[in-house]
Parts: C-alpha cells; sequence; structure tokens
C-alpha cells in the first residue's frame, strides 16, 4: 500500500508518499517516451499487486475490497517496486455477511468502466472476487499495453486462432512466449463473468504469479552470469521460448 503522509481537510487533500516512476498505467503507455518495461518486471510486478490485494482481502475482522483496480492506481518508485494506490472506493465488508465466499449487496456500483464486475455492477453483489475481475483485466493491459475495452475477447480471439503473438506489448522485444500464454490464461480466467468462476486469489493466483516471477529471476541470474540474452534458460519444470519481432499485426 502507498503509504499515507498527511492530510488537508479544508481542500480535502490527502499527502502519499513520492513514488519516482509513477503509475504502471503511465510507464506501460511509456508517457513521457519512458522505456519500456521488462517483461521480467512486468511479472513482479503481478505478484507484487497481487501479493498486495491478498493482504487487504485478509484484513480481520472484515475483508477490505478495493474496487477500483487499475494500472493508473499502482504507483511504481525508483525500483520499479509497486504499491497499490487510491483506496477511496474500498469498502470493508460487514462482519455478519463474512463467510468463504463473502458478499455484500451495494447499491449503486463503483469503481471504472471497463473494470467493473460485471456481476457487482449488475446485482450490486460485491465480494472480494469483485476484484479478481479487475486485476484480470489489468493484467491484460500488463502483457499487451492496450486499451482495457474490450480487452479480454481481444487476447481470447487471438489465442483461439493462433495469433496471440501478435497480442503482446511489441516494445518488449524478447517476451517468452509460453510464459505469457500462461500469465494471458491466468488473467481471462480472472475475467470471468461470474464471480464463483474466477480463480481463487491466495491459493490460485499468488502461487502462479509468484512462479512467473522466479521464472524471470531465473532468467536474469543466467543473462548475468554470461549465458547470453538471446534467448531465455529454462526452470526445470518451465520450459519456453522467446519471440524477437519487428512488427505487429492488429487482431
Amino acid at each position: 500500500m502507498v503509504l499515507l503522509l498527511g492530510a488537508c481537510p479544508e481542500y480535502g487533500c490527502l499527502v502519499y508518499e513520492y513514488m519516482d516512476f509513477g503509475s504502471l498505467e503511465d510507464r506501460l503507455f511509456q508517457k513521457g517516451d519512458t522505456p519500456p518495461i521488462s517483461w521480467r518486471r512486468r511479472f513482479k510486478i503481478a505478484a507484487e499487486v497481487a501479493t498486495a490485494l491478498l493482504f487487504l482481502h485478509q484484513a480481520k475482522p472484515e475483508p477490505l475490497v478495493h474496487r477500483d483496480l487499475k494500472p493508473a492506481n499502482i504507483l511504481l518508485d525508483h525500483n520499479y517496486k509497486s504499491k497499490i494506490s487510491d483506496v477511496g472506493l474500498a469498502r470493508l465488508v460487514p462482519p455478519s455477511v463474512v463467510d468463504s465466499v463473502t458478499q455484500y449487496h451495494m447499491t449503486n456500483a463503483a469503481g471504472t468502466f471497463c473494470y467493473i464486475d460485471p456481476e457487482y455492477q449488475q446485482t450490486g453483489k460485491l465480494t472480494t472476487r469483485s476484484d479478481i475481475y479487475s486485476l484480470g483485466v489489468m493484467f491484460l493491459q500488463m502483457i499487451t499495453a492496450r486499451p482495457p475495452m474490450g480487452l479480454a475477447h481481444q487476447v481470447k480471439l487471438a489465442i483461439d486462432i493462433g495469433r496471440f503473438e501478435e497480442m503482446l506489448d511489441p516494445a518488449v522485444r524478447d517476451w517468452p512466449v509460453e510464459e505469457a500464454l500462461a500469465f494471458a490464461e491466468l488473467a481471462l480466467r480472472c475475467t470471468e463473468l461470474r464471480q464463483k468462476d474466477r480463480p481463487d486469489l491466495g491459493t490460485v493466483i499468488v502461487p502462479e504469479l509468484n512462479r512467473l516471477r522466479d521464472f524471470g529471476r531465473f532468467y536474469d541470474h543466467h543473462r548475468n552470469n554470461g549465458h547470453g540474452t538471446s534467448k531465455s534458460r529454462d526452470p526445470p519444470s518451465s520450459p519456453t521460448s522467446t519471440i524477437c519481432r519487428t512488427s505487429i499485426d492488429q487482431v
């Protein structure tokens, strides 16, 4: 979480710690001609965000649902360490409805269009899995650097017709295709329309993202030890292939 340093009630302002590299959104879209984020850092950021979200969801006595997860609300320091910000829409779920599938009925849905859980938007049923939908959309943006509108459909179609590689952010030229595909498939599961069909954060999402993060560390370790940069060395349980592209077609 981004550290809150102070507040000015007269002007309705909150003062947070300074995050040198701004938002994940700005970095993904290379605002100010900043360099692209490597795929290793993208996997690491995804794991950090999911772990922080799990902390919110496991808060006691009530789970805390963020309700507005998106790249603009993920801030990065000078080491690309990520923190979740803007918890102004967060909702404490009353303890009277806390159970293994915590849910809370809201009269009006809150959040940002394209990232809002469709089931929450239609029924007002707020659960910790409402955040999972937003997380999935954000993850798809992290590997494609594309706007969120219709992105899940675009990525799924690309996978179905065998053109997934064309969806990957062309600013990164050494994507490990199999690992990126695993990341995309996890993100698509997160964007299932029904809350009950989305994967569990603690038992499915975080472990898989930690695996992908560790894969990136393995890659960097071998690269830094003189094993070359043209293709990645695979951990024993994680075969992959790396692509280099000069252009990308629209799907």
